[in-house]
């Protein structure tokens, strides 16, 4: 899309916000308990380029009843819906790319039965309903339909970095069964690839053709410059 030249500062998007209250696991810097992101209405080059801010909540006094929105933006996939959080905390495992081969093949063994009951391959069966759930989420293990894993060591001191945010298109996987279905709309119909406001898609957000961004920061330290992938 077409954007006219202007000539400003660009406001940025408010993606998500995250008090350590409600996300027990979050992993936060000393002295904070709110985690804000943000991103840039325009790709960089794939996707929106994102900033952390990590803060206090007792210090936030200011607070803006609607945030700006920028003068422009490139896709309006990039602006979300407003949506309240109904925290649920799931167990998942890694991706079938993350174990080894051995492993692998257990799996693929034990899932046999399972998988037939759905009709699916048991190696699909394992990543679509055991492994990692589809859409948002803090922390987990990421999903790699359209990569392999890669190491992810912190631009700065060199420690594997984990996964902070998941940033997912759709709130629906491949899953059949519906076991990633939340607890809040259980009975919830799945909805059409790209449909706006659906329950599969509350906050009308797309990353590329459907896919998901990853955000990763630093274990060791959260507030050293984190790393994204689409995935």
């Amino acid at each position: 899309m077409a954007v006219q030249p202007y000539d400003g500062s660009i406001a940025m998007l408010p993606v998500a916000q995250l008090y350590a209250r409600d996300v027990p696991d979050l992993l936060t810097p000393e002295g904070t308990d709110l985690l804000q992101v943000l991103w840039c209405p325009f790709d960089h080059p794939i996707m929106p380029r994102t900033a952390l801010f990590w803060r206090s909540a007792a210090t936030i006094t200011d607070i803006l009843s609607r945030p700006p929105e920028p003068p422009a933006m490139q896709f309006d996939s990039y602006l979300p819906e407003p949506c309240l959080l109904h925290p649920e905390q799931i167990t998942e495992y890694p991706d079938h790319l993350e174990l080894s081969t051995e492993l692998q093949e257990q799996l693929r063994q034990w899932s046999v039965p399972q998988a037939a009951e759905e009709d699916m391959d048991p190696q699909t069966y394992y990543d679509c309903v055991l492994s990692s759930a589809p859409g948002w989420k803090v922390g987990g293990w990421p999903a790699w339909d359209s990569t392999d894993p890669t190491p992810r060591p912190c631009p700065e001191c060199g420690t594997g970095m984990e996964v902070l945010l998941t940033i997912a298109t759709f709130e629906e996987g491949d899953d059949e069964g519906r076991s990633w279905s939340p607890y809040e709309n259980p009975a919830a119909e799945p909805s059409s690839p790209l449909d706006h406001f659906a329950p599969g898609r509350p906050t009308a957000v797309q990353i590329g053709s459907g896919y998901r961004q990853q955000l990763y920061i630093c274990p060791a330290a959260p507030q050293h410059p984190h790393i994204t992938l689409m995935t």
